[in-house]
């Protein structure tokens, strides 16, 4: 059972489990249309969602929410039952209740994943468990993808593809003081706020600059020309280049740096 003692104001310790028999009799009655029948039947088995939606635990989701979601696959079960199949009701329910929290969880994701991306991961999961059973250890994703016969990198990717996806402001260390987030570990240095706003303002001075001027900047510290090799490709003295070069870059000194 999980942790909690009561769930979307169902105390779980005062669920009533039905036995084979009194399941099968009350499905017999829910079939003629009989409300109590399936009010109880639903009542009596709450502990079977609750063990179900223990497999969905740690993915993020409110327990509660799944709890709803599981009971509505639970009444499905209920009304398509056939009783005469000679089938435990579990049987039929587990399945049922789990196809309805899968549904619940595929279209509330914010990352849309393809059918048959998931159910290749869900066969490495299998497979994976499989496995591990008969090797006694973790198997490797190359001993994965040969068991599959499938290639490593699809095996990776499936992995990958049902990853729960992580705000890049999710906490994941704290001294006590400040949190340090996701964003915190995967910044780029080389792209900064300031490194950013730097280059526009920089774009911003050159273009307020005379196109001559533009050009043997870019020329100059761009391309990496001399002097003498600017002056050549302009057509002017290698002193007016020297003269410009000067101007130009004042005015973006003081476009940047205004005093």
């Amino acid at each position: 059972m999980i942790g909690k003692v009561e769930i979307c104001g169902v105390n779980t310790n005062e669920l009533k489990v039905l036995s084979s028999r009194e399941c099968d009799a009350l499905l017999r009655k829910a079939r003629t249309g009989d409300q109590a029948a399936m009010d109880a039947l639903v009542t009596g088995n709450l502990r079977l969602v609750l063990s179900v939606i223990q497999r969905f635990a740690g993915r993020g989701e409110s327990m509660e929410d799944l709890f709803q979601v599981g009971c509505i696959g639970l009444i499905k079960a209920i009304k398509n039952f056939d009783v005469s199949l000679g089938l435990r009701f579990s049987t039929y329910g587990v399945p049922m209740i789990s196809g309805e929290i899968r549904r619940f969880l595929r279209d509330s994701s914010p990352v849309r994943i393809p059918r048959s991306t998931r159910d290749t991961a869900y066969h490495v999961l299998q497979t994976r468990e499989k496995l591990t059973t008969q090797l006694g250890r973790e198997p490797t994703t190359d001993e994965i993808a040969a068991a599959l016969g499938i290639r490593r990198q699809e095996v990776v990717f499936a992995l990958d593809a049902i990853s729960e996806p992580v705000s890049l402001y999710e906490p994941v260390y704290s001294d006590g003081g400040e949190n340090v987030c996701v964003m915190d570990q995967i910044g780029d240095s080389r792209s900064t706020d300031e490194q950013w706003l730097e280059h526009l303002a920089l774009n911003t001075a050159m273009e307020n600059l005379e196109a001559r001027e533009r050009k043997i900047l870019d020329l100059r510290f761009f391309v990496g020309r001399t002097q003498t090799e600017v002056a050549k490709e302009i057509g002017i003295s290698q002193a007016q280049v020297s003269r410009l070069e000067k101007n130009a870059v004042q005015k973006i000194k003081k476009h940047m740096l205004p005093s």
